[in-house]
Parts: structure tokens; C-alpha cells; sequence
């Protein structure tokens, strides 16, 4: 019975699936232009267009729809917004308007624990700006657990408190949005991490409210009869069972070359077949090391278009 405007940007709204006909009468998607950014890569409108260097310029183009989507929401007699941290702003815009604001977190509970208060993103993490300070659980965390951060993860967890090209940091913006909003809304399950979830609770002083996995639809598994899954579905036949390693990074994990030669140079020393689902976005300039897929060939495939992953797991 509800009805949704959906604001993103021309690409992204065409890059989402199609809506269900029973569910379309509901939908209305409202596109508003990202501004022009210098040293913005062309038609990057996402995270998944650009390296891990570019995001915070994505965040400086998005803080310029401010004015456009305040003025769709002034007309549009809105009776709630649902934001994420990216959109900060969205949060003082419907304070002013007296509409209710939830706040849509994409992460799980126990990673914004390790991030405080909201006082505390708010702040940049400023009492913790060294990796040490990540690499055990905060001292708010009371009940005994073993979840920190090794080395090399803390070292981009700093990160989130600093500033990045946009002017904010990624702690600030969650810490605005956070504060700001009515409720949050969490990408998890209160039977998956209990504790830290009623942690969040208490640290945020908010409601937090579970939305679940988001598990894909049985639909979204490859057809068949399609090339793209009986060419994978041959080579997995010829494997013995168990013996394969699927490598996928997802469309949000950029590698740098570095990473990504000594990702191909471990696959290569293994000697075990393997699966690389190698997608990267149009503006990275990223290659695989010369003579890698000859001298894997047979023993590994590199997939360089999208994957059926549901059917290969499944495998």
C-alpha cells in the first residue's frame, strides 16, 4: 500500500532490475543528474564505476544534488525518507520539513560498534588514528569476543575519520546521518550477532531496526540453456568435487595492479583449479600479468563478463 520515489542518478536507476509488474503501479523512480566533477571519470555515477581513489570525488558530485533533491522532496508531501551515510545531507532537509527520517545502514552491527558513538563519528574517530587502536575490541565492548581487525584491515579502517576529497569523511557523514534520523535501519539479523546488536542500540540511544539478509530471488540464477552458464557448467563437470577456487571480488573491490599480480601469481604458484570471476570497472586500467591465462590454462578459467554466481556455487 505504500508508494516509493526511488532518487538515484540516470545510470543507477537503469542498471537496477526490472520492477515486478505487480509491484511497478507502486514504484516511481526519480532521476536527478550527478553534477560535473573535474578528475571524475566519465559516466561514473557509482562506487562500482570507480577505484578506491575516485570515491571520495563520487561523494563530492553526490553532495551536489542536495539542492534538486530537496526540492523534490518540498513538493512531494513525503511521509518518511530512508537515507544512507553517503547522503548526509538528506537527514537536515527533512528535519526542516518535519518529515521522518530512518537511516539505512548497509553494514553489520558489529562494524559500526568498533566505530562508537555518534558523537564519536561525528568527530572522525579522533581518540583512535593509529591501526593499534583497531587491532583489539573498544573498551565499550563488555561481553567477551575475539572480533577486531588484523593489520592490513585497520590500516583502511582509519581511514573512515579522515577526510577525503569530498571535504568529509566517511565518519562524519554517518555520524550527521546517524544523529539526525528517527530509527535505523540495519542490513542484518538480530539472531546473527545478538550482543552487538543490542550494543548499537544503546550506543546510538536509537531504535535499530533488523531488515534481514536481502537474500537473492531463486529467479536471479542463470537460465539453463545460456551460453554464459553451459560454457562454466562444462568446465565444472570436468573438476573433481570440492577441488575448485572461485575467486569473486564483487564490483566494490578494486585492486590496485600490485594487488592484482600477486593475486595471479599466488593463484599460479597454487597449482589448484580455480574460477576468477574477473569483472573490473570500465575506468580501471588494471591487466592481468602477461601469460597468466596460458599458463593456467585448463587448470583455472578467467571469466571477464558476469557470472552466473548462484549457479556456480551451487555447483
Amino acid at each position: 500500500g505504500h508508494r516509493i520515489s526511488f532518487i538515484s542518478t540516470p545510470r543507477n536507476i537503469h542498471r537496477l532490475p526490472k520492477t515486478p509488474p505487480h509491484l511497478a503501479p507502486s514504484f516511481t523512480f526519480v532521476e536527478i543528474p550527478l553534477p560535473k566533477i573535474q578528475g571524475l571519470p566519465e559516466n561514473a555515477e557509482s562506487t562500482m564505476d570507480v577505484g578506491p581513489e575516485d570515491q571520495g570525488l563520487l561523494k563530492k558530485a553526490y553532495d551536489g544534488m542536495e539542492d534538486d533533491v530537496a526540492r523534490f522532496l518540498r513538493n512531494s508531501c513525503a511521509d518518511a525518507v530512508i537515507y544512507d551515510f553517503s547522503g548526509f545531507w538528506v537527514s537536515s532537509i527533512a528535519m526542516d520539513l518535519g518529515v521522518p527520517r530512518f537511516f539505512f545502514c548497509i553494514f553489520p552491527s558489529w562494524f559500526m560498534d568498533s566505530c562508537g558513538t555518534t558523537g564519536d563519528l561525528i568527530d572522525e574517530l579522533k581518540d583512535r588514528k593509529s591501526p593499534e587502536d583497531f587491532m583489539s575490541p573498544p573498551k565499550w565492548v563488555t561481553f567477551g569476543t575475539k572480533v577486531a581487525y588484523k593489520c592490513y584491515e585497520a590500516k583502511l579502517i582509519v581511514g573512515v575519520g579522515e577526510k577525503n576529497a569530498s571535504g568529509f569523511s566517511d565518519a562524519y557523514r554517518a555520524g550527521i546521518a546517524i544523529s539526525q534520523s528517527d530509527a535505523v535501519i540495519i542490513r542484518h539479523c538480530h539472531e546473527f550477532e545478538t550482543e552487538w546488536f543490542n550494543l548499537l542500540a544503546d550506543l546510538y540511544q536509537k531504535e535499530i531496526i533488523p531488515l534481514g539478509q536481502l537474500p537473492p530471488h531463486f529467479q536471479e540464477t542463470e537460465n539453463p540453456s545460456s551460453d554464459n552458464w553451459v560454457s562454466i557448467e562444462e568446465w565444472l563437470d570436468t573438476k573433481t568435487k570440492g577441488s575448485v577456487l572461485y575467486i569473486a571480488l564483487g564490483s566494490e573491490a578494486t585492486p590496485n595492479q600490485d594487488q592484482l599480480t600477486e593475486l595471479a601469481h599466488g593463484l599460479e604458484l597454487s597449482q589448484l583449479p580455480f574460477l576468477w570471476a574477473f569483472r573490473k570497472p570500465a575506468t580501471s586500467t588494471v591487466k592481468l600479468p602477461d601469460g597468466f591465462e596460458k599458463k593456467t590454462e585448463g587448470r583455472g578459467m578467467v571469466w571477464k563478463g558476469w557470472v552466473p554466481q548462484l549457479n556456480i556455487l551451487g555447483h
